[in-house]
């Protein structure tokens, strides 16, 4: 069972589970709509997210953390927005978001995340 601790709609301050499920880490996936506004960029890439948490046997309400790069911080509201209305609500992970250079200039946004398998 996951714990979150300090839980908010956006993100937990800390996370516990017992080490008897599968983790399943994602890479960081990026958009292949290198030139889609940050919105679609963080819609598509959690799509993505979706279908692998699935392929895995696992789903976003199970997710424990998350990390995120951000092309430039300006775009922090806009992410925001669509992680907001994505997340499984009271499954808030633990999270990280940061201003990078990301590999491709086009890019707006790059997601990891980790997640149990029940």
């Amino acid at each position: 069972m996951i714990t979150r601790i300090q839980s908010g709609p956006r993100l937990s301050h800390a996370v516990t589970y017992p080490l008897t499920g599968t983790m399943v880490m994602t890479a960081g996936e990026v958009a292949d709509s290198v030139q889609a506004d940050v919105g679609m960029q963080t819609a598509e890439i959690l799509a993505k997210i979706d279908a692998l948490l699935a392929e895995a046997g696992t789903d976003k309400s199970n997710l424990v953390s998350a990390w995120i790069w951000l092309s430039h911080i300006a775009y922090f509201d806009a992410m925001n927005a669509v992680w907001d209305a994505w997340l499984a609500p009271g499954s808030a992970p633990v999270r990280a978001c940061v201003e990078a250079r990301l590999a491709n200039p086009d890019l707006k946004v790059e997601i990891q995340v980790t997640a149990l398998k029940p």
